[in-house]
């Protein structure tokens, strides 16, 4: 009472079929596979990962520091680069 019988799934994935077309259905099911197996990847990785962070808890992220004064010269060309424009 109430619940899908297994005629009326039958009928719902022969629409399926004759809707999307059984190529279509298998690269689905091929990109499905894939992102589950990389999902899978990236959790057994995740569970490695704290030992190696422990190592490098002082950095709060995981690129390197720079100088601000490094920052400054390329902002400084490109502003003259742009007065020099702007005086043509």
């Amino acid at each position: 009472m109430g619940g899908i019988s297994i005629w009326q799934l039958l009928i719902i994935a022969l629409i399926i079929v004759l809707l999307f077309g059984t190529k279509k259905l298998r690269t689905l099911g091929g990109d499905l596979g894939s992102a589950v197996k990389g999902f899978k990847k990236a959790i057994s990785d995740d569970e490695a990962a704290p030992a190696a962070k422990k190592e490098s808890d002082n950095n709060d992220a995981d690129f390197e520091q720079k100088k601000i004064a490094d920052e400054k010269k390329p902002a400084d060309q490109t502003t003259t680069s742009q007065k020099d424009k702007e005086q043509v």
